[in-house]
C-alpha cells in the first residue's frame, strides 16, 4: 500500500509501471506457453494475474480513474496498457513481434490481445465500445480488423502518466476561462443560482442547462467563470459558430470535448453571439441536447426548444451604486483625489469591468503632464466598440456658431438639461424605479438639408463633453429580413458604454407612413421601425433622428419621441448672421457685404460651401476674400444645385 502522504505523481507512476509489468508478464507467458497467462477470477468475476499488487491511493491513479470514467472492462484496461507500453518502453515492441511470430509486427493488435490478455472479449473493439467510442485507441487501416495496428491516443497516453492539458484538437475552438474577481451583488445572485442548480447533481434527463441572458458578454462570462470556480469545475468557452460546423467535424469535436470534460472535470460555456441563422441555431440546439456534461448557454436571448432541462437566468445591467462600488475598488485612494469627478462619470459611463480597470490604471500611472480627467479617460475607453460601426464626428461647434430662432435654441437647451440631470431624476429621485419604460432621451431634427441639424448635434456634444457618432441609416437598413434589427442592435449595444450621442442620418430610409401590411416585407418593415424606436426609448444616452421630410413620418412614431426640433429655412436676417459667422477669425477678408450675400436664398450648408470655395480662390491669388471670389464660388454652387442665379440675388456684388 502506498502511504497516504506519498506524492500523487510518484504514486501514479509506480502504479502505471506495475500495470505495464503485469501486461508484460502476460505477453511473456503467451510466448513461453503458447496458451496465454495463468488466470484467477476475483469475487466480482473480473480476471487478474495472480501477482497483481494491491494499491490504495487517496486520489485514484489515472488508470483507475480512466477505467471508471469510461466503463472499461479489465480486458479493455489491459489492452489500453499494452498500447501505452509500446510508447513508454521500447522493449515492448520486440516483445509484441516475438508474441506474434513476425519480426515486422512490432505493434499491438487485437488478435494479440485476444490471445494473450485475460478476460478477452470481441465486443471490446466494436465502434460503440468505450475504446473506440471515446477514441482511446486509434486503428490503422489496410489489414483485417483483428490484425490492424493499435495505437493509444496521445492525449490519453499523457493522461495515464499524470500529465493533463487541453487536447490540441480542441485548441482554438475551446479556450479556458478563469474565475473573475468579486462580482457585484446583482451578478453574485445569478452566480449562486448556477451553483445551487448544479450542486444538486444530475437529474435523470442529465445536468440542467443554465441560460445566461443579457446584453453584456463580459458580464455573462464573469458569472459563469465565478460559478464554476466555486464548484471546483474548470470552464472552457466556445462560440456556437464552431459548434455549427460541418457534420463530420461537429461530431468529432463534441466527442473529443465530452472526453476532455470527463478527464478534467470541466464545463462548457457556449456563446451564441454570432449564431443568428435559423439553421445554425437548430444545429446548436441539437448539439446541446446531445452533450452529456455541464453546459452553460450564453446569449442576448434564451435558446428555445431545448429538450434538456434549462433555466433562463437574466443578467441585469449594473446599477449606479454597483458601478460606483466597482470604481471605488479599482481606484482605491485615488478616488478621494478626483474632486467629485467620480459621481458624474458613474452616472454617464457604463464601462465593462475590464474597461473600468483599464481606465483606473491609466489614471493611476499617468504623469502630472499626461494627466487627463476621469471623464475624458472614460470617453476614450468607451470608443473602440463603436468606432468600428459608425463615424465619430469631432465636435467643435458652440452655441455661438448656431443660427436658429430662439424657440428652437430653447428646445436644444432642454435636451442638454435632460441629459445632465437624468441621474438625479431617474436614480436619486426614483423616477426609474417607478416606471422603467421610456427613459431614453430621443429627438427628431427635421428640416431641409443644410439648415443646421448636424451642427446642432455637434453643439450638444460639445456642451455635454460627449462623443458624437453619425450612423447612416441608408447603410444600416437591409433588404434581408432581420438584418436591419441586427445592425441597429450592434450600434446601440456598442454605444451603451459611453452614452454617446447617436445621430441617425436620413431617417427617411427607414421611417414613413405606417405601411398597410400586405405581405411579409411590409410586416417586417414595421417591425424594424418599432425596434429602432424601442431601442431609442431604452438607450441611456441621446439618440437623434434627422429627416428632410417630417410630413412623411407617421404621427404615431412622432409621439414616441421626447423632443422634435424644426430647423426652418433661414430668413434674410439669419442668412446674414450665418455669413458673419462662417469665416474664421484668422481668415483675411475685405469689403464683404453680408446683407448683399444674404440675398442668396440658400441654407447654412450651402453658405459654408460657397465661403470655403471662395477662400480657396482667394488663397490662389494670395489675396483676402472679396465679393468677386464669393461670386465665382456662388455660381459654382448654384450650378451644382442646378439652380439659376438671378440678377436680383447678385446685383451690386462687384
Amino acid at each position: 500500500m502506498i502511504p497516504a502522504h506519498a506524492d500523487w505523481s510518484e504514486a501514479n507512476q509506480r502504479f502505471l509501471v506495475a500495470a505495464l509489468a503485469r501486461v508484460r508478464e502476460a505477453l511473456r507467458n503467451h510466448v513461453a506457453l503458447g496458451t496465454g497467462p495463468r488466470l484467477t477470477t476475483s469475487n466480482d468475476g473480473a480476471s487478474h494475474l495472480e501477482d497483481e499488487t494491491p494499491w490504495t491511493l487517496a486520489v485514484p491513479p489515472a488508470l483507475d480513474r480512466l477505467g471508471a470514467l469510461f466503463g472499461l472492462s479489465p480486458f479493455e484496461r489491459d489492452l489500453l496498457v499494452m498500447c501505452a507500453a509500446v510508447e513508454l518502453d521500447a522493449s515492448f515492441s520486440t516483445l509484441c513481434a516475438e508474441a506474434q511470430g513476425d519480426p515486422r509486427r512490432t505493434f499491438p493488435t487485437f488478435s494479440l490481445a485476444l490471445a494473450a490478455l485475460p478476460g478477452a472479449h470481441w465486443s471490446a473493439l466494436t465502434p460503440d465500445a468505450p475504446l473506440r467510442y471515446w477514441r482511446l485507441l486509434e486503428l490503422s487501416t489496410g489489414d483485417a480488423l483483428a490484425l490492424m495496428p493499435l495505437r493509444i491516443d496521445e492525449r490519453i497516453l499523457h493522461y495515464l502518466t499524470g500529465i493533463s492539458y487541453l487536447d490540441e484538437r480542441l485548441r482554438g475552438v475551446m479556450e479556458p476561462l478563469a474565475g473573475s474577481s468579486e462580482l457585484p451583488p446583482s451578478h453574485q445572485a445569478v452566480k449562486q443560482r448556477i451553483a445551487s442548480l448544479w450542486s444538486r447533481g444530475a437529474a435523470a434527463a442529465g445536468w440542467p442547462v443554465p441560460m445566461l441572458c443579457g446584453a453584456e458578454q463580459e458580464a455573462r462570462r464573469a458569472i459563469a467563470a465565478s460559478a464554476c470556480a466555486e464548484l471546483g469545475v474548470h470552464l472552457y468557452v466556445c462560440s456556437g459558430v464552431e459548434i455549427a460546423a460541418g457534420t463530420t467535424e461537429r461530431a468529432g469535436l463534441l466527442r473529443l470535448w465530452e472526453r476532455e470534460a470527463a478527464l478534467t472535470g470541466s464545463a462548457l460555456l457556449l456563446e451564441l453571439e454570432d449564431v443568428e441563422a435559423v439553421d445554425n441555431l437548430r444545429l446548436v440546439r441539437r448539439c446541446i441536447d446531445q452533450l452529456r456534461g455541464l453546459v452553460i448557454v450564453s446569449g442576448r436571448e434564451p435558446l428555445r426548444e431545448l429538450r434538456r432541462v434549462a433555466l433562463r437566468l437574466d443578467v441585469p445591467p449594473l446599477g449606479t451604486r454597483e458601478r460606483h462600488a466597482l470604481w471605488q475598488a479599482a481606484l482605491g485612494p485615488l478616488a478621494a483625489r478626483l474632486n467629485g469627478q467620480l459621481d458624474a462619470a458613474v452616472q454617464q459611463f457604463r464601462l465593462s469591468p475590464s474597461a473600468l480597470r483599464s481606465a483606473s490604471l491609466e489614471l493611476a500611472s499617468a504623469s502630472p503632464v499626461e494627466q487627463r480627467s476621469l471623464w475624458d479617460v472614460c470617453r476614450a475607453q468607451a470608443r473602440p466598440r463603436l468606432d468600428d460601426l459608425a463615424q465619430r464626428i469631432d465636435s467643435a461647434a458652440t452655441w455661438s456658431d448656431l443660427v436658429l430662432p430662439e424657440s428652437q435654441r430653447q428646445v436644444l437647451r432642454e435636451i442638454a438639461l435632460h441629459l445632465r440631470a437624468r441621474g438625479l431624476v431617474y436614480d436619486t429621485w426614483g423616477f426609474a424605479a417607478r416606471n422603467a419604460r421610456g427613459l431614453g432621451i430621443s429627438a427628431l431634427f427635421a428640416g431641409t438639408s443644410g439648415t443646421g441639424k448636424t451642427m446642432a448635434a455637434e453643439v450638444l456634444a460639445q456642451e455635454l463633453r460627449l462623443d458624437l457618432y453619425r450612423i447612416d441609416l441608408s447603410q444600416v437598413v437591409s433588404k434581408y429580413i432581420g438584418e436591419t434589427e441586427k445592425n441597429l442592435r450592434r450600434v446601440f449595444d456598442a454605444a451603451e458604454a459611453g452614452g454617446a450621442i447617436l445621430l441617425f442620418d436620413e431617417a427617411d430610409a427607414l421611417f414613413g407612413k405606417r405601411s398597410e401590411v400586405k405581405d411579409s416585407h411590409d410586416r417586417y418593415a414595421n417591425i424594424e421601425i418599432s425596434y429602432l424606436l424601442q431601442r431609442m426609448e431604452a438607450y441611456a444616452g441621446l439618440a437623434i433622428l434627422t429627416t428632410n421630410m417630417k410630413s412623411a413620418l407617421d404621427s404615431a412614431f412622432l409621439r414616441r419621441l421626447r423632443f422634435v426640433v424644426e430647423f426652418p429655412f433661414p430668413d434674410a436676417g439669419q442668412r446674414a448672421e450665418i455669413w458673419r459667422k462662417v469665416f474664421p477669425a484668422a481668415m483675411p477678408t475685405e469689403q464683404l457685404d453680408f446683407e448683399r450675400l444674404a440675398r442668396l436664398s440658400i441654407p447654412g450648408g450651402n453658405i459654408r460651401n460657397i465661403a470655403l470655395h471662395g477662400a480657396f480662390l482667394a488663397a490662389d491669388g494670395h489675396e483676402p476674400v472679396r465679393m468677386q471670389h464669393l461670386l465665382r464660388a456662388a455660381r459654382r454652387e448654384y450650378a451644382k444645385m442646378e439652380r439659376p442665379l438671378s440678377e436680383a440675388e447678385i446685383g451690386g456684388w462687384v
